[in-house]
């Protein structure tokens, strides 16, 4: 096979295409909650008293240790993850419960007694083991 067929079999697969489309989508999601955050939540939070922590930094033997960004971006992310969470992952979980059905489906197979190999119902004999199997 050639390069080129091999490379163009490797994009065309499904399971690429999808990851492709998840990173589009999640980026825009991304903007989505970022504007969330900036817009609703941070200055909601704001109300109750403004925390600037980037000017917090410790000298160490002459090096600068500006870890107060760090922090800046630990809480940016603790609150990005609190929206995602009460705001997209608990309404969609609450919705996606109402859809369920509890009617399991019926079973195909069966267990083997002497294998233990997963067999059709229908089966006489084990496909593995070639035992012979009692009716379902």
């Amino acid at each position: 096979m050639s390069l080129a067929k091999d490379f163009r079999e490797f994009v065309l697969r499904g399971n690429v295409i999808d990851l492709a489309v998840g990173v589009i989508i999640g980026a825009a999601f991304s903007g989505i909650v970022g504007a969330l955050v900036k817009d609703i939540i941070t200055p909601f939070v704001g109300m109750f008293g403004k925390v600037d922590l980037s000017g917090f930094n410790m000298i160490i033997h002459g090096a600068k240790f500006g870890f107060g960004d760090f922090l800046n971006s630990v809480v940016s992310f603790l609150i990005q993850a609190f929206v995602v969470f009460f705001f997209i992952v608990k309404p969609v979980n609450h919705l996606m419960s109402l859809r369920k059905t509890d009617t399991a489906a019926d079973p195909i197979t069966r267990e083997c007694p002497f294998c233990l190999s997963s067999v059709p119902l229908a089966a006489s004999r084990c496909a593995f083991c070639t035992s012979e199997l009692t009716p379902a």
